[in-house]
């Protein structure tokens, strides 16, 4: 992680309203409080904790968001949604609702979805994201706009 990346991610918690992040990969462990009150910073620890119960998204990066493999999937957000549920953002970033300006959203309501189509992307650390669709349905609300930062969990859209 580059110093662009920490500045670019400070950045995007901070016009979040997100009280706490912490980010540990590899050998670099982030922790970033808004509350007046946050505890001291403490070396990172030896092994990382076992209260983690979803695994970190693995990102590949591409020049290319149609040639692109990078798929970020979370097992509570995107696996079970059911018929008039929302799908949720797996990360924080800016979404991007089309494929590039200028160009028609990848989904707009009354569109029809099959599992694998991408939704919308979310930028992460200059990384782009696209989130895929994992059930079949017709879109019947977009939950943001276009260029939007997220927050993770927050609704993007909802397929019935």
């Amino acid at each position: 992680m580059d110093f662009n990346q920490v500045k670019e991610l400070i950045h995007l918690i901070d016009q979040s309203s997100l009280k706490e992040f912490h980010l540990q990969m590899d050998n670099v462990n982030v922790q970033m409080s808004k509350n007046s009150h946050a505890p001291a910073a403490q070396p990172a620890p030896a092994e990382p904790k076992a209260e983690w119960t979803q695994p970190a998204p693995v990102v590949e990066n591409s020049s290319s968001f149609e040639s692109s493999s990078s798929e970020v999937s979370s097992s509570s957000n995107q696996t079970e949604v059911a018929a008039g549920e929302a799908v949720l953002s797996p990360i924080v970033g800016v979404v991007y609702l089309s494929p590039e300006p200028g160009k028609p959203n990848f989904k707009k309501v009354g569109d029809t979805v099959q599992i694998g189509e991408t939704l919308c992307i979310v930028e992460a650390m200059k990384v782009m994201n696209e989130i895929k669709s994992e059930v079949e349905g017709t879109i019947t609300e977009v939950m943001v706009e276009d260029s939007q930062v997220v927050e993770y969990n927050q609704p993007l859209f909802k397929i019935g």
